[in-house]
C-alpha cells in the first residue's frame, strides 16, 4: 500500500469486525482509515433501538479509535450526519449512499461484506473489495454449557442466578445452576454469539427483531433476547426440545390414528404452556407426509422439529394471512398452523380449512372444550364442525382427552319441548361417543351447555329461560317484570297491575303470541312495588335473572327494584359470592377476580336470590 492511500468501510464489515481484524493483521498498513458519519449514525440509532449489532458495531468504532491513539492506524471521520428522515429510510440505502459518497469523494477503496452494496457500488464505477463472509468451523455456543439432556429451558437474567427446567415433560422443575448472579457483560457476549451464528448457519435465523427484543431460531434451540425498555432488565430464555417424539410413542388407538390420516380434517391440538402440544402437532405431520400428504408448516417463530421436506413457513411482512395466501397456491394436503391465538389467527385458519385444506391448529387451552369455545364469536356458529371435527387434548406430554365435533338438529339436553328443537353442536368423548357439551343459541345467546353430572331440576337451563322471558315481556311494559321458571314448560310472572292488560292484549292473542315463541306457558300475575319482596318471599319467588356487563374494571349485574338488599350470587348452581345491591340496582365485582371469571365463562346461568339475613 502507498502512504496516505484511503480506505472507506461500510457499515457490514464493522458490525462483524472484519476490518478491525485486517487491520490488526498489518494488511492495511500505512493507510488512512475513513468513517462516514452516516455509519456512525446508523450504529448509534441501532444501539437507540435496543439492537445488539449497533452495540457490536460502536464497540468496534472504539477499538479503532484505541489503535489510532497508540499510532497503530491512521483514523478519522468525516461526512454529513444523516437527517432523522434519512436514518428511518436506511432500509432502503439511503445510509449506503452517504457512505459510497464519501468513498467517491476520496477516491478511496470501498470495503463491504455486503453483496448488494459491494455490486451498487462497482456499478457506480468506485474500486471495490468485497470481503466474503467467513466459512468458518461453527463453535460450541456458550448457552449450550448451560444445558443438560433433561433440561427443556434456561433462563437467564441479569444480577440473577442462571436458572433452568428440568426433567421429563410434563415433570420439569425449576433448578439453580450456578450461585453466581449472572451479569450483563456475560448475557452481552451470549447474545453476540447468537447474532453471529445467525448470520453464518444456514440452520439458524433471526426470526423476530423489535425494539428491546429478539428471537433466535438456532438449531432445535428457540432463544428469545429481552432488554430495556421491553423488560426491566436484560434477560436471555432459550428452549429446546427435550425429546422428538413419533406418533406410535403416544398410546393412541387404532381409530384416533386412522381418524388423523384417513382424510383432511381440522384438527385443534389444545393444552396447557408446556404439555407438549407442538411435539404431537410435529409428529403427526411427520405421520402424514410418511402416508404421502404435502405437508407445510406455518410458524412464528419457525421450531416445529421436523424433517427437511416438510417446509416450514415464517409471517410475511409479520402478517399470517399472506403467508396463508402463498401456500393456497403451493396446494398442501395439510398445513400445521403453530399457534392459533389471536381473533386473526382463528380466521387464517377457517379460510385454510373451507379452502380444503387440512388444518391442525396448535392452541393454548386448560381444557378440551376451552379449545372450542375460542372459536366462538370468531367463526360462524354453524360451521365451527367443518373447521373442526377433532380435539385432542395433551397434558404431561399424554393425549388425555379426544373429542368429536359434529352438526346436529335436536332438542337440547334440559329440554322438553319439541318445538324448542333447533340446530345443535355435540361435543362427545371420541373413545365412547357420549355427549359432553352441547352449543347452541337461545335467544342471543350462545350457550356452552354440559350434559353430563347435571341435577334433574336442570337450573342452569331455567335461569336461562328466565333471561328470555324477561326479555320478550318487557317489550310490552313499562315496569320491571320478575320471573319464576317452575318447570321446564311453564314459568309465573310478576309485573306491575298496569301492564298486564298490554301482555294479555285483546281476548288473550297478545300472550298467546309470546307463548308460542318462547314455547312456555306463562301464569301472569299483579306484583305490588311497595311490598315487592314480601310478595316475592310469598309467592316462593327464589331466583332473579341480572343483566352482566363487564366495563374496564368491573364485571357489573343489575337487576331492577332490589336497591339496597343483600343477595347471593350462583352460576348455576354453584354459589359464588354474597353482595349488597347498590342505589342503582348494580352490584360490581373486580374484572380479573376468579368470581369473575367465573361469571363470564358463562353468564346465560347467572341468577341472584335473596339471602338469608337476621
Amino acid at each position: 500500500m502507498t502512504e496516505g492511500f484511503c480506505i472507506v468501510p461500510d457499515t457490514s464489515v464493522i458490525i462483524d469486525g472484519r476490518i478491525t481484524g485486517k487491520l490488526k493483521a498489518g494488511e492495511f498498513e500505512s493507510a488512512r482509515l475513513i468513517i462516514s458519519e452516516a455509519l456512525v449514525s446508523e450504529l448509534e440509532a441501532q444501539a437507540n433501538r435496543g439492537k445488539e449489532t449497533g452495540f457490536k458495531g460502536l464497540e468496534e468504532l472504539k477499538e479503532l479509535s484505541d489503535m489510532a491513539k497508540r499510532g497503530e492506524i491512521t483514523l478519522e471521520f468525516t461526512g454529513k450526519r444523516p437527517s432523522l428522515e434519512q436514518i428511518k429510510l436506511a432500509s432502503g440505502g439511503e445510509i449506503d449512499a452517504m457512505i459510497r459518497g464519501v468513498a467517491v469523494e476520496n477516491n478511496a477503496l470501498f470495503i463491504t461484506s455486503d453483496r448488494v452494496q459491494s455490486e451498487v457500488a462497482r456499478a457506480k464505477g468506485l474500486n471495490v473489495e468485497y470481503l466474503m463472509p467467513l466459512m468458518e468451523e461453527l463453535k460450541a455456543l456458550t448457552i449450550e454449557d448451560f444445558f443438560t439432556e433433561d433440561t427443556l429451558s434456561v433462563h437467564l437474567k441479569v444480577n440473577v442466578p442462571p436458572m433452568a427446567k428440568r426433567g421429563s415433560v410434563g415433570k420439569q422443575k425449576l433448578v439453580k445452576i450456578k450461585e453466581e448472579p449472572i451479569t450483563e457483560m456475560e448475557l452481552r457476549t451470549i447474545t453476540r454469539e447468537l447474532i453471529e451464528r445467525a448470520k453464518r448457519d444456514p440452520d439458524s435465523h433471526l426470526e423476530i427483531e423489535y425494539e428491546g427484543v429478539m428471537v433466535f431460531q438456532i438449531g432445535s434451540m428457540r432463544i428469545a433476547v429481552a432488554q430495556p425498555p421491553f423488560s426491566d432488565g436484560m434477560e436471555i430464555t432459550a428452549v429446546r426440545p427435550i425429546a422428538i417424539v413419533r406418533l406410535e410413542d403416544y398410546r393412541l388407538s387404532k381409530e384416533l390414528k386412522e381418524r388423523i390420516i384417513e382424510r383432511q380434517r381440522g384438527i385443534l391440538v389444545a393444552g396447557p404452556p408446556g404439555a407438549g402440544k407442538s411435539t404431537f402437532a410435529a409428529s403427526v405431520a411427520e405421520v402424514l407426509f410418511e402416508q404421502g400428504f404435502i405437508v407445510k408448516t406455518m410458524e412464528a417463530p419457525r421450531d416445529l422439529q421436523v424433517q427437511d421436506a416438510i417446509t416450514q413457513y415464517a409471517p410475511i411482512q409479520r402478517d399470517m394471512e399472506k403467508t396463508a395466501d402463498i401456500l393456497l397456491l403451493v396446494r398442501p394436503d395439510y398445513t400445521v398452523y403453530d399457534e392459533v391465538r389471536k381473533t386473526k389467527d382463528f380466521h387464517v385458519f377457517t379460510d385454510m380449512r373451507m379452502a380444503g385444506v387440512g388444518m391442525i391448529g396448535v392452541v393454548h387451552a386448560t381444557r378440551g372444550v376451552d379449545a372450542i369455545q375460542r372459536l366462538i364469536g370468531r367463526v360462524e356458529l354453524g360451521i365451527i364442525p367443518q373447521v373442526v371435527d377433532t380435539v385432542i387434548f395433551i397434558d404431561k406430554g399424554e393425549v388425555s382427552k379426544v373429542y368429536d365435533i359434529k352438526f346436529t338438529v335436536k332438542v337440547p339436553h334440559g329440554m322438553v319441548e319439541q318445538d324448542l328443537a333447533r340446530p345443535v353442536i355435540t361435543i362427545a368423548d371420541f373413545e365412547n361417543g357420549t355427549i359432553e357439551y352441547e352449543i347452541y343459541t337461545y335467544g342471543e345467546q350462545v350457550v356452552v351447555m354440559p350434559v353430563v353430572d347435571i341435577e334433574k331440576e336442570r337450573p342452569g337451563t331455567w335461569a336461562l329461560a328466565a333471561r328470555e322471558i324477561e326479555k320478550e315481556l318487557l317489550k310490552y311494559t313499562r315496569g320491571t317484570v320478575d320471573v319464576d321458571v317452575a318447570s321446564d314448560s311453564s314459568a309465573t310472572v310478576f309485573m306491575d297491575e298496569e301492564d298486564i292488560a298490554g301482555v294479555i292484549g285483546k281476548g288473550g292473542k297478545t300472550i298467546d303470541l309470546i307463548e308460542k315463541k318462547l314455547g312456555l306457558h306463562l301464569d301472569i300475575r299483579e306484583r305490588k312495588k311497595e311490598k315487592a319482596r314480601s310478595k316475592m318471599k310469598e309467592t316462593g319467588i327464589k331466583s332473579f335473572v341480572p343483566a352482566v356487563e363487564r366495563s374496564k374494571k368491573y364485571v357489573v349485574l343489575t337487576i331492577q327494584g332490589m336497591a339496597g338488599e343483600t343477595v347471593d350470587v350462583y352460576s348455576g348452581d354453584d354459589y359464588l359470592l354474597t353482595a349488597t345491591v347498590g342505589r342503582k340496582g348494580d352490584v360490581k365485582i373486580g374484572k380479573e377476580t376468579d368470581t369473575a371469571f367465573r361469571i363470564m365463562e358463562n353468564p346465560a346461568i347467572v341468577t341472584m336470590r335473596l339471602a338469608q339475613v337476621a
